[in-house]
């Protein structure tokens, strides 16, 4: 069976309309068992949002769920964007020495298992040695639309941080211009023709003789602003010898992607995602 959409609406409302004999539990099961179909994407969620023109299908097998990808926890997934809580240690992509243990690699085996054709695409990247949460495209224009408007529709950044040493000032504020070195190390300046502005407000959560934890929230977004701030601070990060760490208490460096809250670039609804502290930081406490 196939419908198209003539208006937007909840795929439940949709199907509850286009399949009368069906129940509301019925439908449930059709999602559960990956039987319901949007633009030739399976879709799960009941309150998943169609938009004119889309195309929904409606099919008599169960599709094999596809294996997911070992490690690399999946918090959101539809038919554009794949949002994951990614471990520290797994490169966001592939570099000249590493191709295959990325988190990139293992997102595209795991799509291309639904469609031969599927890709994914880079929105964003966290650092080898930095956890948290990461959001791929499935789309050329998903990835474009969500980097276009990446810094205007990210409501929500925070990180946590575990720092050596603890701050003179127990919550602030972090303002300078940023720029990269061609030995890619990122310098912090008080000139404004030194790089790019960036912003970073703090709070600590806990602290004892050697460390703080701290709740990191990202006014912009720029490359190794958490780190180099907190170097700024006199307070670097564990595990962070390329800005001046002399520690590594967790065996990792002590930054993790907490919370992201961004408004969906297909469908404009508002995204939030948080993940828990790693227990290693808290370990320390």
């Amino acid at each position: 069976m196939l419908f198209k959409v003539a208006e937007p609406t909840e795929l439940m409302t949709f199907l509850l309309q286009k399949l009368p004999q069906k129940s509301r539990n019925n439908i449930k099961t059709l999602l559960r068992d990956r039987q319901v179909w949007v633009d030739n994407q399976p879709v799960t969620q009941f309150n998943y949002l169609l938009k004119p023109q889309q195309q929904v299908a409606i099919k008599h097998d169960k599709s094999t769920p596809p294996q997911l990808p070992r490690g690399l926890p999946i918090l959101f997934e539809d038919s554009h964007l794949i949002v994951v809580n990614k471990p520290a240690g797994l490169l966001s992509m592939a570099t000249d020495r590493e191709k295959q243990q990325t988190a990139y690699s293992q997102l595209s085996s795991y799509v291309k298992q639904q469609n031969p054709q599927s890709k994914i695409f880079i929105v964003h990247r966290l650092d080898r040695d930095t956890s948290g949460i990461m959001v791929f495209a499935k789309s050329e224009n998903a990835k474009k639309l969500l980097q276009e408007c990446w810094n205007a529709d990210t409501k929500e950044r925070v990180y946590v941080a575990l720092t050596e040493g603890v701050a003179k000032n127990l919550a602030g504020t972090i303002a300078s211009y940023l720029y990269e070195s061609k030995a890619f190390i990122v310098y912090s300046s008080q000139n404004p023709q030194h790089g790019q502005k960036a912003i970073t407000h703090y709070e600590t959560l806990q602290t004892n003789q050697r460390h703080a934890l701290l709740r990191v929230r990202l006014q912009t977004g720029r490359k190794n602003q958490v780190r180099v701030h907190l170097q700024d601070l006199g307070t670097p990060i564990v595990g962070d010898k390329k800005y001046g760490a002399t520690t590594n208490p967790i065996g990792r460096l002590g930054l993790h992607a907490l919370v992201l809250g961004f408004l969906h670039p297909i469908t404009n609804e508002a995204l939030r995602f948080e993940t828990q502290i790693p227990a290693s930081f808290l370990a320390l406490f």
